[in-house]
């Protein structure tokens, strides 16, 4: 469980990049029930997805007509241009070097071996969200690639993740832990089949995963992997959004 307890290699933000941030707004609004704040002109069309007065993502367009709409999990950092070198040195890719977001903090955007897009953030006046771990909001994130052991290693590299085996269905599961462990486990890793796009997917807690998929579809969005149960886990869904930024849905299991 995500916690807003923000220490280094912790999952402090995420925010989605979109060709389309109108029909963004009108999608996710209406899956969660988001309220959307938008920054203004000066913030290039930013802005904010909040509950309850609460920031619990963010949205931005893309202006790239290359890029791909997808959801960008950010993780602490306490030095932005430290850990853009560690990324490099692993193996990695910097794709936007570390920059300034006025007084709120520094960021990267960055790229693992394994291609699946990151990005880190380096707390100045803004330290993280302001709701994790909650309904509506962000409560898991998952690494999903085709090779697990890389992953380890890299991510062991970069932000000192120590990792760990837990049985999950049948099989087995990679969870990480910060380097200082005072906030738990706080991402996993879940192989998937060569040729499948590695990526980071976000897991937002909702009170009903069937719904929330049927929106999703009723929507124009996809239903990517039906609701199922995890013994010790929940129930999830895999979905994606009009323009296949892909996300899931999850009713967490009482700890």
């Amino acid at each position: 469980m995500l916690t807003t307890n923000y220490t280094p290699g912790v999952p402090n933000w995420i925010d989605l990049g979109s060709p389309d941030t109108d029909g963004a707004v009108a999608f996710y609004t209406g899956v969660f029930g988001w309220e959307f704040q938008s920054l203004g002109p000066d913030a290039g069309g930013y802005g904010f997805f909040r509950q309850g007065g609460a920031t619990v993502a963010a949205l931005g367009p893309i202006d790239d007509g290359d890029a791909r709409s997808a959801w960008t999990v950010y993780f602490q950092t306490r030095d932005a241009d430290a850990t853009a070198k560690a990324v490099a040195e692993a193996g990695g890719k910097v794709r936007v070097d570390p920059f300034d977001v006025f007084t709120n903090g520094r960021m990267a955007q960055l790229t693992d071996p394994g291609e699946a897009e990151f990005a880190i953030w380096q707390p100045g006046d803004t330290a993280g969200l302001d709701l994790v771990g909650e309904l509506g909001s962000l409560s898991w994130v998952e690494l999903q690639s085709p090779d697990v052991e890389a992953a380890r290693a890299f991510y062991r590299d970069v932000f000192g993740w120590t990792s760990a085996e837990t049985p999950v269905a049948g099989g087995q599961y990679t969870v990480f832990t910060p380097a200082a462990g005072e906030t738990g486990e706080i991402a996993g890793v879940a192989e998937v089949p060569e040729g499948h796009p590695p990526h980071w997917l976000p897991y937002f807690e909702v009170a009903d995963v069937d719904a929330a998929a049927a929106k999703t579809a009723e929507l124009g969005g996809t239903v990517v992997m039906p609701a199922l149960d995890l013994d010790g886990v929940g129930r999830l869904a895999w979905l994606a959004d009009r323009h296949s930024a892909k996300f899931a849905v999850i009713t967490s299991s009482p700890a």
